[in-house]
């Protein structure tokens, strides 16, 4: 049975170096900070990649995290994997639980994320399972 989890977290992004990075390239590397609240309270800490094009509205990232928290009552640790893409300005996210990351009372977690943003706030949307 599928559980639905709901709540805001604050993110912070630090750029780093992009080691290794052609000249010219758009190419971009930060850290990710995270405080989870709602149904899920926590923490997470991950890396992200970015890339950035020449036309307007376009690019794409893919990030690592690793969540430490509560659950719905049930505490451990799990890692998300992040793939996005903006295509002229129209964005694609997926936010998929890896599998078989989940340690403690979390171990079997599976699921997906999606990310609000409104008015500048953020918000998570965490469809997941767990063994009984």
């Amino acid at each position: 049975m599928t559980a639905h989890a709901t709540g805001p977290f604050d993110v912070k992004l630090a750029p780093q170096t992009f080691e290794g990075a052609p000249d010219g390239a758009r190419l971009g590397r930060f850290t990710l900070d995270k405080q989870f609240a709602g149904d899920l309270e926590g923490t997470s800490r991950g890396q992200m990649l970015s890339a950035g094009t020449d036309v307007t509205g376009s690019a794409g990232y893919v990030a690592i995290e690793h969540v430490t928290g509560t659950l719905h009552g049930r505490s451990g640790t799990f890692a998300l994997q992040h793939s996005g893409t903006m295509t002229r300005g129209t964005p694609s996210l997926s936010i998929t639980v890896v599998p078989d990351s989940g340690t403690g009372q979390l171990e079997g977690l599976a699921g997906t994320m999606t990310i609000v943003i409104a008015d500048g706030k953020h918000t998570y949307e965490f469809d997941y399972t767990l063994p009984a």
